[in-house]
């Protein structure tokens, strides 16, 4: 990108796009549809030169996959980038208008020019990975705020079998149950469809605690293992990669995980460490090893989540299922 000379800023919302040219600060704002994309091509290439600016947004979920489409499928370069990333760059602002947004976005680009990759669509597979997971998350979460109030009509109830409540909670969370074991039967489904990414499934289900979900979610977050080099990074990523934090001679912390994260995969790696400590006789005892050594039950959980994601990348870096030494040596 640093050979660009021009930055395209927008923000994207709903039904609008506001856009931003950075140097000269023309501002434009278009529907947030195929032919509100047509327009601003238009009205960015009667400015500037074409071939001679890129693109730069904020990755807002749906809002802005449609666009991504668009500007992949017409060859314009563009950079969708994280909005936390975004927001920690523009410094103090007191004022908020979609307008400044674009502005302060397209800012971003100039700036980080000679850091930032071009962006590209995720293949069909992945995208709809994507919301077969967000969907099945979603009715996970809907099922258990019914379960929740199904148990106090029932503690509030003499008779509960007979009540008409309790009876229609029962058929809504039978409904769901088969709503998300029909999605977890259409994600295995469409794992079979790669036979790379099917392959690497398999050889991230052979890891102790890593069962459906988690499996889907790192293959996804991960672009199949292609967007991060290790382990490592991607813990970071997830939030769980401890940090130093000192300064000077005075401020000498203990290393901790940053709150900046993905919650979501920090979640599913957290139950993952909990059923492997049952399961697996090596991480057992390597946790109950770090507890003896004084560390807090959380700080040694969340080694466990470590080792899990080591043991993740390996398999995948092999080609080779998860082999437990330890087990096979009795």
């Amino acid at each position: 990108m640093k050979n660009l000379r021009e930055v395209i800023g927008i923000d994207v919302s709903k039904n609008t796009l506001d856009v931003t040219l950075y140097h000269s600060n023309e501002h434009s704002v278009f529907s947030n549809d195929g032919k509100g994309y047509g327009e601003m091509v238009k009205w960015v290439d009667a400015q500037l030169e074409p071939g001679s600016y890129f693109f730069c947004f904020e990755n807002t979920g749906n809002y802005s996959l449609k666009l991504s489409v668009f500007l992949s499928s017409n060859g314009l370069a563009y950079v969708e980038e994280s909005p936390m990333r975004i927001k920690r760059s523009t410094g103090l602002t007191r004022e908020k208008t979609d307008k400044l947004d674009s502005y302060m976005i397209a800012r971003f680009g100039w700036m980080y020019r000679e850091e930032l990759v071009p962006s590209e669509i995720k293949p069909k597979e992945f995208q709809e990975l994507g919301r077969l997971l967000a969907l099945r998350d979603q009715l996970v979460r809907d099922r258990s705020g019914l379960k929740s109030t199904l148990k106090e009509q029932r503690h509030l109830l003499s008779s509960p079998s007979t009540d008409i409540c309790c009876k229609a909670l029962q058929r809504c969370i039978k409904h769901l149950d088969k709503q998300v074991l029909g999605i977890e039967k259409r994600m295995q489904e469409l794992l079979k469809t790669d036979d790379f990414l099917y392959d690497n499934y398999k050889l991230l289900r052979s890891v102790k605690g890593v069962g459906l979900i988690l499996s889907c979610q790192l293959l996804y977050h991960t672009g199949n293992f292609m967007k991060f080099d290790n382990w490592r990074r991607f813990s970071s990523y997830c939030g769980i990669a401890p940090f130093e934090h000192s300064s000077g001679s005075s401020v000498r912390r203990r290393k901790q995980s940053h709150y900046i994260g993905d919650r979501k995969m920090k979640t599913l790696l957290s139950m993952a460490a909990v059923s492997a400590i049952q399961s697996d006789q090596e991480l057992k005892n390597y946790y109950h090893r770090k507890l003896e050594e004084g560390k807090h039950k959380m700080i040694a959980l969340n080694n466990v989540r470590n080792k899990i994601l080591a043991r993740s990348f390996a398999v995948i870096k092999r080609g080779t299922p998860f082999v437990n030494i330890a087990a096979t040596s009795y």
